[in-house]
């Protein structure tokens, strides 16, 4: 008693926090909390009570500022059993704070959460029923369940939005418990009150989504005309001020209820029927001068997309979209073109009627619009637009910042590849691709674009001359000096004539064209790799020249002694073909042939001679593709070893280094087998026989034998095969992975497997990864995939070959996993393939 009248009183709250924020240093700050905090465990010492809620709240506020406040957890109990509403609301309110299921004490707050649950007050029940949403675990909620139910059936508006609202968080807790609410959700649809009719909006959305079991039921119920009356009596009705937000009826119930339509309509034909007059209803008669109409119109364009609707529906869909382009509000436009870009494929032709106004948002001063205005400017890029859309996207290449100039580099490539009218403007679109983007064009589309200018064979010199025109001017870009000087290289002789057919003729001497090729060997900013190319151009101009020839020698002999060893190697052995085989250089130096497309890629082509993604081999070839150099020879071989299938370890587990077809017909086991079984589950368990560890090794590609044209190894593999099957492996998110099978002749038990994945979203697919499993009876083997970036709208495909060996006949089974990024989310995703033909195996 003495110990109490000694006490001093606590400061209040307002004390408190007007401290802490006069405190003028961080150190004082903590010096502040820590003395209070102190203060604070001495007071919860006491037995006496009277300022425990005081000293929570002020806890309750460190704990907001970052500083530990655990010793509270058991103050929050004692509060909260107090019969007090005042403390009662301090110690949940702690209780939601300080507690999760990590700790002990969380158990202990079930007795007194079931205790206020049966309260005849409701603001208690209120705080319980908060709580309870707020910290579940899933024994609390096993525990608390029935009351809740029972609480979703009370007369109490205020309660039942309440209760809803915590079943809807148990249920996302411990999704078994759905089945306890779904008879109680029959009446909550016809009730009069807004907040009851939001949760119960919610709740169901959430059942729907987690079971479609659930959605088949409230579709069998007749939920969707249920709802559209709800939503007709919104717009329908008069001014309401509880419920008006800027002259709209309750918008946050109307998104609500769109969204759960939605649910309801996709892949339902009556659901959908029943929904479609309403939903043009809302989209006439809502008001688009504030936002909270654009908000509402937002998730119609969503529903409308989403359902199985009529064509002038997702009409309105698209025009209310093109709206949204006009206004002011970048947030709103921002929407507008994200939204285009996901249902353009929908309709493509409504989305097409607004090109202009997309295309203006390129010059939008916020650079996602800019970058989201992009994307959806190369969706809608077709043979009737292409050389308006392109004028505009290779202006806006030229203004563009920096870090979009790669991008819009290469999709401009792969558009005008697949969509150019004819050769000349081809040809004359990539060079002002290289001239505009510079040093910004990728690596790898150089090698694109030497491969398309070496099949337009009838503008090889248009196309060597206008290179050598643009590289006198400028030698400092990269890209368009490595193009250039392969140009050169090949088709040299063409600039010392003069074609008929030129506008402005233009004929070069020798020693104009030696000049500007020792400009660019002798320029300090010229890359290692341009120096290559470089060099071997003045290689092969020693055979198409005849005046120069001291000039080349020189040149070539100057780099004998660089400190680069690619160019020393090249320099030593261009000077030994001149010395030793000089009567083989003419024959040595001729113009490459084309590089033939392989077998399998023609075979998993889109049938269009010369469409995106077809003859991608290049991209992955050395950047000397085309050289015809001596060096070409014997190099370039360490980069094919590795084939693909070594990936699959990443899946497997450690199976060892080598692949996995075998040489010798007898099998060993592996000891990575029960990887293999973990992986494969029971279609593993239903085969017999032992995983083959002994394989032979990846052929040694030779870069020489691929630019004449020589079989690839997927080539080879098909050259016997017979019985092409194409089958639908997988098919999800927009990713489409077929396979295209069949059975060698001349290896019985050899299945060749030619995979194709293709994307149909309009965003690109990078650091794709397809892998493969097989029961441990059957033997496989991946090769490498022709790239790792599958584009847009099925624009290309990354092909693969898969070399599968059944020594025991046994039915086919695969397990598929695939791996990407899109959106800068990675993805990962499994799938099984059990559907393979017959004739494949027997």
């Amino acid at each position: 008693m003495m110990r109490s009248l000694t006490t001093p009183t606590p400061k209040r709250l307002r004390d408190l926090i007007r401290e802490i924020r006069s405190a003028r240093t961080a150190a004082d700050e903590r010096g502040v909390v820590q003395k209070e905090c102190a203060a604070i465990r001495e007071s919860f010492r006491d037995q006496d009570n009277t300022y425990r809620c005081r000293n929570l709240a002020k806890l309750l506020y460190i704990h907001m500022l970052g500083y530990p406040a655990h010793f509270g957890q058991l103050e929050c109990l004692k509060l909260i059993a107090s019969p007090k509403f005042t403390d009662k609301r301090i110690g949940y309110l702690g209780a939601m704070l300080l507690l999760d299921e990590r700790q002990d004490v969380h158990l202990l707050v079930t007795n007194s959460l079931k205790n206020d649950l049966g309260h005849q007050t409701q603001y208690i029940q209120s705080l319980a029923l908060c709580t309870l949403g707020s910290i579940c675990s899933t024994e609390m909620s096993r525990d608390l369940a029935g009351e809740i139910e029972k609480m979703i059936k009370s007369s109490n508006a205020y309660v039942k939005k309440k209760a809803i609202l915590s079943a809807f968080c148990i249920i996302r807790k411990v999704p078994d418990l759905m089945e306890m609410f779904i008879p109680a959700t029959r009446t909550l649809l016809n009730e009069k009150n807004h907040g009851v009719l939001l949760t119960s909006v919610c709740l169901i959305t959430e059942m729907c989504e987690r079971s479609p079991d659930t959605l088949h039921h409230f579709r069998k119920v007749r939920t969707v005309p249920q709802l559209v009356r709800i939503l007709k009596n919104l717009i329908m009705a008069g001014y309401s001020p509880e419920h008006d937000v800027s002259g709209v009826s309750d918008p946050f119930l109307q998104a609500k209820i769109l969204r759960l339509l939605r649910i309801l309509g996709k892949n339902d034909t009556e659901a959908s029927e029943t929904m479609n007059d309403i939903l043009a209803q809302v989209a006439t008669n809502t008001d688009t001068s504030k936002n909270v109409g654009h908000a509402i119109l937002y998730e119609i364009v969503l529903t409308i997309m989403g359902i199985q609707s009529e064509a002038g529906l997702r009409v309105l869909a698209v025009n209310i979209l093109g709206r949204f382009l006009l206004n002011n509000d970048k947030n709103i436009r921002y929407v507008a073109l994200n939204t285009l870009l996901r249902v353009v494929q929908a309709d493509y032709n409504a989305v097409q009627r607004h090109r202009t106004t997309i295309v203006d948002c390129l010059k939008d001063p916020d650079i996602s619009i800019r970058r989201r205005a992009m994307e959806l400017s190369f969706a809608l890029v077709n043979s009737g637009n292409v050389r308006g859309m392109m004028k505009e996207l290779l202006h806006f290449l030229e203004t563009c910042d920096p870090e979009f100039k790669a991008d819009v580099s290469s999709n401009i490539i792969f558009v005008a590849e697949k969509y150019s009218p004819n050769k000349r403007w081809h040809i004359d679109t990539i060079m002002k691709v290289l001239i505009t983007a510079g040093n910004y064009v990728r690596d790898d589309m150089v090698s694109v674009l030497i491969q398309l200018i070496s099949e337009t064979t009838t503008l090889h010199g248009y196309t060597a001359k206008s290179m050598f025109h643009h590289l006198q001017g400028d030698i400092t870009q990269q890209p368009l000096t490595q193009v250039a000087t392969w140009c050169i290289g090949e088709y040299g002789e063409q600039l010392l004539l003069e074609q008929p057919d030129e506008e402005e003729p233009m004929q070069f001497t020798e020693d104009e064209v030696i000049t500007v090729l020792e400009k660019v060997l002798t320029n300090n900013n010229s890359l290692e790799v341009t120096k290559e190319y470089c060099i071997t151009a003045v290689m092969k101009l020693s055979s198409r020249f005849r005046t120069s020839m001291g000039r080349i020698k020189k040149m070539i002999e100057y780099y004998s002694t660089s400190v680069n060893v690619e160019l020393q190697q090249r320099s030593v052995e261009y000077t030994s073909v001149f010395t030793k085989f000089d009567h083989m250089r003419s024959a040595l130096l001729e113009q490459m042939p084309l590089i033939e497309r392989s077998r399998s890629k023609n075979l998993l082509s889109n049938n269009e001679d010369e469409g995106v993604g077809n003859g991608m081999d290049i991209l992955n070839s050395d950047k000397s593709v085309g050289d015809g150099s001596t060096k070409l020879l014997d190099t370039v071989k360490q980069s094919t070893q590795q084939t693909e299938g070594q990936n699959i370890l990443d899946l497997l587990g450690d199976l060892g280094p080598t692949p996995v077809i075998p040489t010798n017909p007898e099998p060993s086991k592996s000891a990575g087998a029960n990887d293999l079984l973990d992986l494969l589950g029971d279609v593993a368990n239903a085969a017999s026989g032992n995983t083959v560890n002994n394989m032979v090794p990846a052929p040694n590609h030779n870069l020489m034998d691929n630019l004449l044209g020589a079989t690839t190894p997927s080539a080879q593999m098909n050259g016997g095969t017979t019985g092409l099957e194409t089958l639908t492996a997988f098919n999800k998110n927009g990713l489409l992975i077929e396979f295209m099978c069949e059975r060698d002749e001349t290896q019985a038990n050899i299945t060749t497997v030619n995979v194709k994945a293709t994307n149909s979203t309009a965003t690109s697919m990078a650091d794709f990864v397809f892998q493969a499993a097989v029961p441990k009876s059957f033997q496989l083997q991946l090769l490498s995939p022709s790239g790792n970036v599958i584009p847009p709208m099925n624009d290309g495909a990354i092909t693969q070959v898969i070399k599968l060996n059944n020594p025991q006949k046994q039915p086919i089974r695969m397990r598929l996993k695939v791996s990407y990024v899109q959106n800068g989310n990675a993805i990962s995703d499994t799938g099984e393939m059990n559907s393979f033909p017959k004739q494949l195996w027997e």
